[in-house]
């Protein structure tokens, strides 16, 4: 019987090696999982309501870092390094050129969460329909405003 570990590409190599005898799932490359976002960011609505603007500069920072992540991957590696975030430079690098951070501003978040949502009540982890927790919990106000503010 064949395993399945899904994993995103940043991970990749890593948990490739720990999965011994599992034939990992690259979310990059591998349909349909490619179509989607793999990362999203959430507030809980009361923030959200009592810091507008603080939410939308902390989503625009996060844009502008993916921005230079996808236009100079060699800067922004770089930087990872100098921070100590990432161990070296090279293998920052490496990742970058690999990750599709141009594709926030084609993919569609509402249908990244249906498809996510849709893989969660598949597994039994959550009773919810995609569209209900959409209708419940999601805000493509900001997001769709720096889609329209912030060049491409």
């Amino acid at each position: 019987m064949r395993r399945f570990v899904v994993i995103s590409f940043s991970f990749l190599f890593f948990f490739a090696r720990l999965a011994a005898g599992a034939e990992p799932l690259n979310t990059l490359t591998d349909d349909p999982w490619k179509n989607y976002f793999c990362c999203m960011l959430a507030t809980n609505r009361s923030y959200l309501e009592k810091n507008p603007v603080a939410t939308k500069r902390a989503l625009r920072a996060i844009m502008r870092a993916a921005e230079l992540a996808g236009k100079q991957p060699d800067v922004a590696a770089q930087r990872l390094s100098d921070m100590h975030i990432a161990e070296n430079a090279a293998q920052a690098h490496h990742v970058m050129t690999r990750l599709p951070y141009h594709a926030w501003r084609s993919y569609d978040p509402a249908d990244s969460m249906r498809f996510y949502a849709l893989r969660l009540r598949e597994a039994g982890l959550i009773t919810q329909t995609p569209q209900e927790i959409l209708d419940r919990g999601s805000n493509w106000g900001i997001i769709n405003a720096l889609k329209k503010e912030m060049p491409a």
